[in-house]
Parts: C-alpha cells; structure tokens; sequence
C-alpha cells in the first residue's frame, strides 16, 4: 500500500470520478491552501455499486513474478496504478525540506475505443506534488491532470518515462537508472535525480498486497526504500541544492477498498541503522485497526540475513500521542508511538510541519516526520514519511450531519 502511500487507492480511484472533467479540460489547483477543501471523500470516491467498475479489467488474485526494469513501466491491463516518490533533503548548511510526487493513471475502460477525434483517450492522470519548507514552517501544495492524448500524458516502459504535461519522471540514458524527477509550480519546483540504492521490496505475499478478503481485492505492491538522491528544490524564487534520500512506492490494481473500510495511516521510514519500515493500519467505520493492515521491515544492507520482514497488523503496536486540528475541518493524529516488539523496535514518530494537508480532490494529509527510538536495546533516529486518509471525511459527514466516530483507537 502507498499511497500509499503508502495506501493510496482512495485518492487513485478518485480519477473516476474527477475523469469527466479531466476529459474536457487540463487543470493545475494551486490556490492558497487555506481557501480549498477536497470535493470528494475517500467514501465517495471509492463508491459504486455491481461490480465497481471491475468488469474487463485485470485483478490481482495470486502472487505473481515480478520483472524489472519492466515492472517500472505501466500495467494498462489494470484499472489504476501510481508511481509514488516522498522523500527527505537537505542543503549543505542543513535546511531541510521534504518531498512528495505522484503520477496516478486511471482507466475509463478496460479498452481504447476507435475514436476519430486526436482527444479520445482510455486513460486518465492525475498529479499532486508537495514540498515542505521544514525550516520555514511553510508547505507547498499542488494538484494536476490531464487526459492521455495528444502527449499530454503518459508512461513508456523503455525508455522508462511516465509524465503528466510538465510534471514527470524519465530515464537520464537508455538505462533504468538514474530516474530523473521533475516538477515546477510557481510556489516551488523540484529537479531531482534518483539512484537504486536497495533492490526492490515485495510487499504483502510475494507482491501480492491484500486488502479485504474478497479474492481479488488486492494490488501487486512493491517498494524502493532507500534511494539515493540529489538535485535542487526551489521554493518562493530560491533555488537550493539538496542531496538525501527518496523512497518508491509502485502499485497497480483494480478493486477498491473492503465497505466496511474507510482510511487508513501509512508510514514509511528509514532508520538510521541502514533499515527500513513500511507500515499501512486500515481503519474500519468504527475506528478499529482492520485485520488487513500490513508492513514490512527491511535490514540494514550490511545484516547478515538482509531478507524482509513481513509484518502483520498483530506484530505492530501503533498508538497516538498527540492530534492536531486542520483549520479546514477534521482532526488528524500528530504524534505516534510505534512498537514492534519481535524487532525490539520502538519509535516515536513526529511530524516537522503540523499542517501537511493536501486540500485537493480527495483531502488528505502526508508529510515529512522524524524518528527517535531504540532497536534491541540500541538508539536509533531517522526520518520517513506518514500518509493519513479519511479523517477529513469525518468532518464532511460533520457538517452534514452524519453521525461520526471520534479519534481511533490505534492498534
């Protein structure tokens, strides 16, 4: 899950709903963030009724080899997929900043209709690109998408290439590697070139991610957790150059979420003992962590036996310390304190910028965090990044008079 996040099949599958628009017109939100608010829930955007719009397309029931660089590039056979890049930078000086880039594709059918007009397309994209100004206290917020003609949008597998108009990550060279990011806003812009670092990770069984127990509600998931990275960020006409590290997220699907679920919290952190975690607690209507929640651990490169660590919801104890109020509506956890005790792994997990709040299409918060902690025994720091979703909607179905859960209770 990403998106993500990790878990980030709300938002991904909100191209449905946001498809009749894209398909008349090319959009960019970047209105302050204070006056915007999402049109959709999670709820919304993961609705329907039959099938779910399922029909004709491929469905993740059964792990699956997985091919790279191939598996790098799009699965149109699958109703939804993103790329999904967050990351921690910092100058030489130490000004920090964190990242977030997502390409989403969506398709409108499970096949490209003949069309006589140059605009018909099968396919959506949808863009959100942040950059948090840690030392400013400042975040930065964009939104975009476009339909899939004319060059407007797109991903190739070799060269590996997937761009939303301006917005995009491409090969430098016939090579996978380096993968070159770009995006460009008149708030902020990013130019940042990634190397590997660790192989990629499966997720869940092999890279089959279940998300509920109907067969085929589930996405094929894997994940780079420590990639090198270096570049410059630009925010409010200043240019800085940055080195740090990003972290991928690849998932491709089509079912949505299980009816009964209706958020989730995604971690993905990088310890500074070379190791790595990727944690997703879905949450059901009552506020409970859903069985289905899942993580991996990955050891420092240097370990002796380097295999990931799979994680179920049981193995990872997650409580919240601290709330903040979005001045949009909606609360939101600040603080976490996370126990894996068959690592002897304990953290506390605390956002840079309270506000990290993405009021797009499908509001939601994710944003950079610092780590402090102990594993076996030993002290541990490090950084990562959280994705929270669903928590706005509660405010939505405030105003609406819907009746309405309070803080969940972690697992």
């Amino acid at each position: 899950m990403s998106h993500g996040r990790g878990l980030v099949i709300g938002v991904a599958t909100a191209l449905g709903a946001l498809a009749v628009a894209a398909w008349f017109v090319t959009r960019e939100t970047q209105a302050p963030v204070s006056q915007r608010g999402g049109a959709l829930t999670v709820a919304s955007a993961l609705g329907g009724g039959g099938d779910g719009g399922t029909e004709g397309f491929a469905r993740a029931f059964t792990p699956r080899d997985f091919v790279f660089p191939e598996d790098h590039g799009p699965h149109p056979a699958f109703r939804t997929e993103w790329w999904y890049w967050t990351g921690n930078l910092e100058t030489a000086d130490g000004r920090a900043f964190g990242y977030q880039f997502t390409l989403f594709r969506n398709a409108l059918a499970p096949e490209a209709a003949p069309r006589e007009s140059a605009w018909g397309t099968r396919d959506v994209y949808l863009g959100h690109f942040t950059v948090t100004d840690v030392s400013a206290g400042r975040f930065h917020v964009a939104e975009r998408f476009s339909r899939a003609s004319l060059g407007l949008a797109g991903a190739n597998t070799r060269p590996f290439r997937v761009w939303l108009e301006g917005w995009g990550a491409q090969s430098t060279g016939e090579a996978m590697w380096p993968v070159r990011l770009h995006a460009e806003t008149d708030e902020a812009s990013l130019e940042l070139t990634l190397e590997p670092g660790k192989p990629p990770v499966l997720e869940g069984d092999r890279g089959l991610s279940q998300k509920s127990a109907e067969p085929g509600n589930a996405s094929y998931y894997y994940s780079m957790t420590r990639m090198p990275s270096r570049g410059t960020v630009q925010v409010e006409g200043k240019r800085y150059a940055v080195t740090g590290e990003s972290w991928m997220d690849r998932e491709w699907s089509t079912s949505a979420l299980g009816p009964n679920q209706v958020g989730w919290d995604w971690f993905s952190l990088q310890l500074s003992d070379g190791s790595e975690l990727m944690f997703y607690q879905l949450r059901d209507r009552n506020g409970a962590s859903d069985p289905f929640s899942s993580g991996t651990w990955v050891p420092p490169a240097s370990a002796a036996d380097s295999a990931p660590v799979h994680l179920s919801r049981d193995d990872v104890a997650l409580a919240v310390s601290k709330t903040w109020k979005s001045p949009r509506g909606g609360e939101y956890p600040a603080r976490w304190n996370l126990r894996v005790a068959k690592l002897g792994l304990e953290l506390t997990v605390t956002p840079k910028v309270a506000d990290q709040e993405l009021p797009v299409s499908v509001r939601y918060w994710e944003g950079s965090v610092d780590l402090e902690g102990s594993r076996e025994g030993r002290p541990v720091a490090g950084r990562g990044y959280v994705e929270l979703t669903g928590y706005a909607d509660l405010a939505a179905h405030a105003r609406t008079g819907t009746t309405t859960r309070g803080m969940p209770e972690a697992k």
